[in-house]
């Protein structure tokens, strides 16, 4: 059944895909263990205030009017075909490494599910869509700045190669929320995220806790089925180490990521991690202008156990939870000896990390020795206080950019022989698609940037005037530094 007279019939990536609920057809009243059906909020207004037109065609939406839109993500009325009522999922986690088994989705739930072009498994999840049996006294709503920061984020994010949630939809919803950590009453609004999955490791944290040993078998093989096909095994256990074994990768590969991005996530809670190694769930989070190692995004963080340079510790620990989790289908031992390859993991994937958002080739990503200059580097421009995202755009393209960069507003850093030594290994890899560099993105003298103190001067021009012109020039910016810089994402 079409969704609107304008909806495409030939791409109708909207069906309910096999196996996407994940219990039974006659046990789908409860959803046990994994989820719990839930109610919408009745919102007194739906505004709509930012509509993802990249990725809406991905999964075959480009065709709803804006009256659809908003009553499906808005008023959430189910697509057709789909989930017939909203799943809220169950879960528990580790919270700044405290066990809490009283988590759950507690302002979201999972709207529907979808394909894209590739048929890869995409869901459609909410923040700020009301109260849920695990809201813990919260009302359930998400504030307008929280889902302007979110848009940010995840579009900075993405242009920066960051395997990210999308932030798919923006509604404002005319209610006044009180909150204790910015001026209230504030603006609310509804968000809605495309993202890979929304499996969390709390989730099998939740099932080792009640020791729902079938229910774990039957939650690896979804993943397996829908997320990592490619994986072999004759057993249980053999599977629950191949599933295992493939997120650590992922992981590793996240937090290699963020570190080159110059990203601090701020809450990397286990129920904050899902099992594709997706980044998503921005709450506090910051861009460092500097390497700086201790550099936090949440104010509440105050030993900074989430620090830009204790991120792949806190990957890595939350990782070896869920492990942890694992052991009641499959060896304890084994699972550990999987965990002990996160380091390798991760030193490799910072070498890919950095040399893409350099725009030079890695002929040899394992070789230490590149590693041991990525390491040099962020030594360097921490000691030195370089700008992350200045470096980055002077010197794309490595050998290429050397009069490019020698113009740059920081062209007094690129001095002495510290950095001598560090240009010359810089130079010893040849540019990858040397091509980008005629973009007109760097024919400008600074990149796009998202400090702190722009994220706040786009949202104050929101807040005070209701002017989103701050934030669609941002967007578009954005777009341009994507384009040039190609850097992917999926």
């Amino acid at each position: 059944m079409p969704i609107s007279t304008n909806y495409k019939p030939d791409t109708p990536y909207h069906q309910l895909p096999d196996r996407s609920v994940l219990v039974d057809r006659d046990d789908e009243s409860e959803g046990a263990p994994f989820f719990d059906p839930v109610k919408v909020a009745d919102f007194p207004e739906t505004i709509l205030r930012f509509r993802n037109s990249r990725h809406d065609a991905s999964v075959g939406l480009d065709g709803l009017t804006e009256a659809e839109w908003l009553n499906h993500f808005g008023r959430f009325k189910p697509l057709p075909d789909n989930l017939p009522y909203p799943h809220c999922m169950r879960y528990h986690g580790h919270q700044f490494r405290h066990y809490n088994p009283g988590l759950g989705d507690g302002r979201g739930f999972l709207f529907a599910q979808l394909r894209d072009g590739s048929g890869r498994l995409l869901d459609l999840a909410t923040k700020g869509s009301g109260e849920t049996p695990y809201s813990r006294a919260g009302d359930g709503r998400l504030t307008l700045k929280g889902g302007v920061r979110e848009i940010l984020a995840t579009e900075m994010l993405e242009a920066l190669g960051v395997n990210t949630s999308k932030t798919f939809s923006i509604v404002e919803t005319g209610e006044h929320l009180q909150r204790s950590d910015e001026p209230s009453p504030t603006r609310s609004a509804v968000m809605t995220r495309l993202s890979h999955s929304h499996i969390r490791f709390g989730s099998f944290q939740m099932l080792a806790a009640t020791n729902e040993v079938a229910s774990m078998q039957r939650l690896v093989d979804y993943c397996i089925e829908q997320f990592y096909p490619d994986i072999d095994g004759n057993t249980v256990e053999e599977r629950t180490i191949g599933l295992f074994e493939a997120v650590i990768e992922n992981g590793a590969k996240l937090a290699a990521s963020w570190m080159a991005a110059g990203f601090v996530h701020g809450v990397l809670n286990t129920d904050n991690m899902n099992i594709t190694g997706e980044s998503f769930d921005y709450g506090p989070w910051r861009f460092t202008e500097f390497a700086d190692p201790e550099f936090t995004a949440a104010y509440f963080d105050q030993q900074g156990l989430y620090a830009y340079g204790r991120q792949a510790d806190s990957v890595g620990w939350n990782l070896s939870q869920l492990g942890s989790a694992l052991g009641k289908i499959a060896s304890p031992e084994k699972l550990s000896q999987s965990i002990e390859s996160f380091p390798t993991h991760y030193t490799k994937a910072m070498v890919e990390a950095f040399f893409a958002r350099l725009g030079i080739r890695a002929e040899q990503p394992d070789d230490i020795e590149n590693a041991n200059f990525i390491m040099d580097l962020l030594r360097w421009m921490r000691e030195q206080e370089v700008p992350i995202e200045q470096f980055f755009f002077d010197w794309f393209g490595g050998t290429l950019s050397t009069v490019r960069a020698k113009a740059s507003p920081i062209a007094e850093k690129y001095q002495g022989e510290e950095w001598q030594a560090l240009e010359a290994q810089l130079k010893s890899h040849p540019p990858e698609k040397p091509e980008r560099l005629s973009h007109d993105y760097f024919s400008r003298e600074k990149p796009c940037t998202m400090l702190i103190d722009e994220v706040e001067f786009i949202w104050s021009r929101i807040d005070e005037d209701d002017d989103w012109s701050a934030l669609e020039l941002k967007i578009a910016d954005i777009g341009v530094m994507r384009e040039a810089l190609e850097l992917g994402g999926e």
